[in-house]
């Protein structure tokens, strides 16, 4: 996770939040495998999407979760841009936006999941 929001931040985004799930669970009692989710975005990105088709907003800040499965392994999981458009029936138009959210994000995500 802490390389992933070195990412969001060398693309001049906001991390907004750094949510530790497995600290939650521990304050409560409770056991949790490693789960960290990072809400995270950019105001010019998400915006246009959001003054299109309002409830966009339940989808954005964008948002990566990184979590530990049984057998040890670690992963990074999140909603494709695309996806969120068309959830949200956004429709063509939006095309170049999502496009440059997907290829961000991706890219991301390859360059905090590589071997140090």
């Amino acid at each position: 996770m802490n390389r992933f929001e070195a990412e969001v931040r060398a693309k001049s985004m906001i991390a907004f939040a750094h949510i530790d799930h497995a600290a939650g669970a521990a304050a409560v009692g409770l056991s949790l495998r490693p789960t960290e989710l990072l809400i995270f975005g950019n105001a010019r990105g998400g915006t246009p999407l959001m003054e299109l088709v309002q409830t966009t907003g339940i989808d954005l800040p964008l948002k990566v979760l990184v979590w530990q499965d049984a057998s040890g392994v670690t992963w990074l999981s999140y909603n494709d841009p695309t996806w969120i458009a068309k959830r949200h029936g956004l429709g063509s138009g939006v095309g170049p936006t999502v496009s440059v959210l997907t290829a961000a994000l991706n890219q991301m995500a390859k360059s905090a999941t590589r071997s140090p």
